[in-house]
């Protein structure tokens, strides 16, 4: 249920290149996160191609749903379908003019490339130069980063929206983001700004339609929520339900977080919106892991890498798509291949103790599957996954499950039940000694 706007952003993504899916979009998400940090409901996020017209009816669209603030990305190059400061100019009712001072900054950017490249067309470039360099009138200009200006254009009239131009390569649109933030047209458009809080709870083992039943039963239960946005996202097999509030209905959220918690006390997880990868790492201080995978291919080690400081507790990692490598790399019996398969939970316990052997770490993980598009069979279909963690002191967790989607999904899925069951053999869950196999992994 929506939360009541204070003060409300559009977000415009221009660039036919963006739109035909070229290049994928990242300024919208990361500036979406920029205008909640400060208060700001960022309210659509919208992608158009180099077509003025387009760039100038959704402008328009946004200014009649109430924006205070439109920030566009893209469209401040030196060639001729980079039109984005003259539409705006447009859209805002105001003349468009050579700002001198900013022509001779470009060209000051330009000169080491010209003195480079001697060979290039100076007069091209003198154009390209000028073009750049003409902005709306009255418009407060963010010096470059790369060749290309940012822009903050006030609005003429009481009550339209200040529109924020910036590059849209992410190395020149996120530092410029910033200045434009220190103007007084900026400061003005916001000026309405509440504090929006966020809490973010992590599930595991859950499908998504229970929390959509929670939630009805929160509400049936009289939890007012109509103070709370709620959210429900599955991602990596994971549920994340998170909430944006303001202050006022932080008690609101609590009941609600409470109401979760008591309802999924076995599969939530984390309720300070830490994900499994931040718990794994903590709970890791001290100790070292080492994995040997087959069917994800080297993604679990590359998980288990993907953050500061995981020199201190990753060993390494083997990929053994084949036999041949699953015996000569991971020590796993051939003969144990031969008897019950490379897919089969035995394998992935002998992967697991091979991995922290021959990297001498104090925890192994093993991962064996069928993740497609082909080579399942009818006692072992595609999408069938065994993972094994066991640790020097005798602990040990085996699972099978049978995941959902394509390739890519079932790797990606196989990696974090892989690192819940990590997380539960860090943090004692798993207190019995000896082999534990069997389809849950919640």
């Amino acid at each position: 249920m929506p939360v009541s706007a204070k003060a409300r952003a559009g977000i415009l993504i221009t660039g036919t290149e963006v739109l035909t899916g070229i290049i994928a979009d990242r300024n919208g998400p990361w500036l979406s996160e920029r205008l909640r940090a400060i208060g700001v409901d960022a309210a659509m996020i919208e992608i158009v191609g180099d077509r003025p017209d387009d760039v100038l009816g959704a402008l328009e669209h946004m200014a009649s749903q109430g924006m205070s603030l439109i920030v566009t990305s893209g469209g401040l190059g030196p060639t001729a379908d980079d039109l984005t400061a003259e539409v705006v100019g447009r859209f805002s009712g105001r003349e468009m003019v050579l700002d001198p001072a900013l022509e001779e900054r470009i060209a000051e950017i330009l000169r080491p490339m010209m003195s480079r490249w001697p060979g290039l067309d100076a007069d091209a470039i003198r154009v390209s130069n000028r073009k750049q360099a003409v902005v709306p009138q009255g418009a407060t200009v963010l010096d470059p980063v790369g060749t290309a200006p940012g822009l903050v254009v006030p609005p003429l009239q009481t009550g339209g929206p200040t529109v924020v131009v910036l590059p849209g390569p992410p190395r020149e649109l996120q530092p410029m983001w910033e200045k434009a933030r220190a103007t007084d047209a900026f400061k003005a458009a916001i000026s309405a700004a509440t504090d929006y809080r966020t809490g973010v709870l992590r599930l595991f083992g859950i499908p998504e339609s229970e929390i959509a039943g929670t939630l009805r039963a929160a509400e049936s239960a009289g939890l007012d929520l109509e103070a709370l946005e709620i959210t429900t996202c599955l991602r990596r097999g994971e549920i994340e339900v998170s909430t944006r509030y303001e202050p006022a209905a932080e008690a609101a959220y609590r009941a609600l977080a409470e109401f979760i918690r008591e309802r999924h006390r076995d599969t939530l997880y984390s309720d300070d919106g830490a994900t499994v990868d931040d718990q794994v790492a903590n709970l890791l201080a001290g100790r070292t892991v080492a994995v040997a995978e087959s069917c994800t291919g080297g993604l679990l080690a590359a998980r288990l890498t993907d953050r500061p400081g995981s020199s201190e507790y990753f060993q390494g990692g083997l990929v053994v798509y084949s036999n041949e490598a699953k015996a000569a790399l991971a020590r796993v019996d051939r003969a144990l291949i031969e008897r019950v398969g490379a897919v089969s939970s035995e394998v992935a316990e002998a992967l697991a103790d091979g991995a922290r052997a021959r990297l001498e770490a104090e925890i192994g993980i093993g991962i064996t599957g069928i993740a497609g598009p082909g080579g399942g069979s009818k006692e072992k279909p595609v999408g069938l996954v065994f993972i094994s963690v066991t640790s020097s002191d005798g602990e040990r967790i085996t699972r099978m499950v049978q995941l959902p989607g394509d390739r890519s999904d079932i790797r990606d899925r196989a990696t974090t039940v892989a690192m819940h069951l990590l997380r539960r053999l860090l943090s004692g869950q798993e207190s019995a000694r000896g082999s534990r196999t069997g389809a849950g992994v919640g």
